[in-house]
């Protein structure tokens, strides 16, 4: 028996939600919602069923972002990605697992709603321009434009300077090895000068509310022996999972030149309630 295009789809739709919206809740939303339009379809009137289900996932995904845009501008504090728990083999597809990075979606959150639409489908699922611009409204050439601008948007903001997967991994197995232990001098040696360490607590957990600068500010920030530090897959990427006194946060990182150089820690416990399963992200 011949599986539904949408259930054999599933997976792809909820990647290309995810990317478009940061959030895992919403994705799901925005999968619900076009589950109930294309249920309401001719199916014999689909030629590409893939095609049709990216574009309705798109164009549904653009409204929950204009609504969420909105939204966020009120949210207490950093607003920051929902992590997810991925298995090792995410990383496996390289340009996958850079684009469902905290920090990449953390740079597609200053892109406006097309631009970020036009972004994803492009770079990351190599949709042709025909269809973008079917799926946002736009014209071919409109969407060519759109998508240079935010290639050289992304291109500013992203990290300079690319590291193996085995650098990275070394250097994350470092901070968290400082972060159990909670010494000064070894947070220090693991990070950049000019870190940067930005936390989300949405109002529900204790965070700072503006991002803090300096290695030695951050440190003394995370000086605490008493966490339980433990590595996971976040995202594609070894990341840190952080308990402490009863509370759950996780840390991603980004890594140049054999030094942290930002962090993202996420403690809104609304964000962290998918760290159980490893979600299913593919393109």
């Amino acid at each position: 028996m011949t599986r539904d295009p949408f259930v054999a789809h599933r997976s792809l739709l909820f990647t290309v939600a995810y990317e478009m919206l940061g959030s895992a809740a919403d994705a799901e939303d925005v999968l619900q919602e076009s589950w109930l339009r294309w249920a309401d379809v001719d199916r014999a009137q689909v030629r590409d069923p893939r095609a049709y289900l990216v574009r309705t996932v798109t164009r549904q995904a653009l409204n929950r972002l204009r609504t969420l845009s909105r939204s966020r501008e009120e949210y207490v504090g950093e607003w920051l990605p929902e992590p997810l728990l991925t298995s090792p083999d995410v990383a496996e597809d390289v340009e996958l697992a850079e684009s469902v990075s905290i920090a990449m979606l953390t740079v597609l959150e200053t892109l406006g709603p097309v631009e970020r639409a036009v972004f994803v489908l492009r770079e990351v699922f190599e949709v042709p321009y025909e269809e973008i611009a079917e799926a946002v409204g736009k014209s071919p050439a409109a969407v060519r434009q759109i998508a240079r601008r935010a290639r050289g948007h992304v291109a500013a903001r992203r990290p300079r300077i690319p590291v193996s997967r085995s650098e990275q991994r070394a250097v994350v197995e470092r901070f968290l090895a400082a972060l159990r232990t909670g010494r000064v001098q070894e947070l220090m040696e693991v990070m950049a000068p000019d870190v940067v360490f930005i936390a989300d607590g949405g109002g529900l957990a204790a965070a700072a509310r503006a991002p803090i600068h300096g290695a030695e500010l951050v440190a003394a920030l995370l000086a605490r022996p008493d966490r339980v530090v433990s590595t996971v897959w976040l995202n594609g990427e070894p990341a840190g999972r952080v308990e402490l006194d009863g509370r759950l946060a996780t840390v991603s990182l980004v890594v140049e030149n054999g030094r942290v150089t930002r962090i993202h820690a996420v403690a809104n416990p609304r964000k962290l309630t998918r760290l159980d399963a490893p979600a299913e992200l593919t393109r």
